[in-house]
């Protein structure tokens, strides 16, 4: 790690009156959409660094837990989720938020979890045979001699009576979906955005089967991260962390059983990350570890890739840059942590704000960083830009 001192943000973005929760950049203008927990959504000009649009969205008593916005729901939506035990869906008119939710999603869930739309592997994300590679080849070097494949406990047969289809739907923008911890805390939830209904649970209990992973043991489920790996032919795929600190695979084909299970962490997960490529991620605990793994969908395995031990424990959020070279994570000690992704090295220490972070996001472009925090700012950066 070189000694040049940390670079300072390039603008700083002032305007909540609480902790911003969370931070989205707009799939394709110039646009970052943040949430403060007394139910503000803010969306910011990044050219120009001010406030275009304010509203209470949820209230101030539960405040909003998630931003996200994606090309997949649409050019000109953002998802607000509250703690109040709903999602809204909002269409950005002419810079600001319509009037009223275009769609609400009464979940009837009251907790911290994140929701997460779904991550498709994308153009910009370096080639998945050549990530794929990659990931083997340094899997093989690395990997200790404990097998995850006995836990994957894959039970097809007596499982297709119950399995939903959930295929891409070609004709729209994308799958048009959300993973959510569920009303039973233990349970992951996943429900259209198109009809407002949830579809399916995880685990879904399934005629003649008996689970041999049981999420109740595993507590809460605390962070989630649906994505539509290119091997599960447009079958959604969900990863989840829970309150023990490990982390389940499911496939929706196989609701009642995950795909594997997995101990990366010793206390909750509260953050997980997947990569462009849909082929790896990055996750984040209460505990003094950062994990990086791979994920291979052909053996249903999750492998760590680099375990990063920090001095101070507690991530709040995680990010992995579009174009899959540098990921971010926003800590309980007030610090964004930037690493480079695919070796897992320590790249900069960024020491702005001066409360707990929330949570770090990267615009579509690669080019700006924001981070959210409890001292209510966003900062914005631009570091190791990308090579055009």
């Amino acid at each position: 790690m070189s000694k040049k001192p940390p670079p300072d943000p390039v603008a700083v973005l002032r305007g909540h009156r609480a902790s911003v929760m969370d931070a989205s950049f707009h799939p394709s203008k110039p646009l970052l959409f943040t949430g403060s927990a007394d139910g503000e959504l803010r969306i910011w000009d990044t050219v120009q660094h001010r406030t275009i649009s304010s509203a209470w969205v949820h209230s101030a008593a539960h405040g909003i837990t998630c931003v996200a916005s994606s090309p997949l729901i649409g050019a000109n939506k953002v998802l607000s989720q509250g703690r109040d035990g709903t999602v809204k869906c909002w269409d950005i008119e002419d810079g600001g938020l319509s009037r009223n939710p275009s769609l609400t999603i009464k979940t009837n869930t009251y907790h911290f979890c994140k929701l997460s739309l779904v991550k498709k592997p994308s153009a910009c994300a370096p080639q998945a045979e050549g990530l794929k590679y990659y990931h083997e080849r340094e899997v093989r070097e690395t990997a200790d001699s404990e097998s995850l494949e006995d836990s994957r406990g894959r039970a097809e047969g007596s499982l297709t009576e119950c399995s939903h289809t959930v295929t891409e739907d070609t004709h729209t923008e994308g799958p048009k979906y959300v993973a959510i911890a569920g009303e039973q805390s233990h349970e992951v939830e996943i429900w259209d955005l198109n009809t407002a209904e949830r579809f399916a649970r995880l685990p879904q209990n399934c005629v003649g089967v008996s689970p041999n992973i049981s999420a109740t043991e595993k507590g809460m489920c605390m962070a989630v991260q649906a994505f539509l790996p290119s091997e599960s032919q447009g079958f959604l795929n969900v990863l989840a962390g829970y309150e023990d600190g490990s982390m389940l695979w499911w496939d929706i084909r196989h609701p009642g059983v995950p795909l594997t299970s997995v101990k990366f962490h010793s206390e909750p997960v509260f953050s997980i990350s997947i990569d462009e490529s849909c082929s790896g991620g990055i996750s984040g605990a209460a505990d003094d570890k950062i994990m990086i793994y791979s994920l291979d969908h052909s053996t249903g395995s999750c492998v760590v890739k680099k375990e990063i031990n920090l001095e101070r424990p507690g991530i709040a959020g995680t990010s992995i840059r579009p174009d899959c070279k540098i990921a971010a994570t926003a800590g309980w000690d007030h610090r964004v942590r930037i690493y480079n992704y695919r070796k897992g090295n320590a790249l900069a220490i960024l020491k702005y704000h001066h409360a707990t972070c929330n949570a770090v996001s990267y615009s579509t472009d690669c080019k700006l960083m924001a981070s959210a925090s409890e001292d209510t700012t966003v900062a914005l950066w631009e570091l190791y830009p990308p090579h055009t």
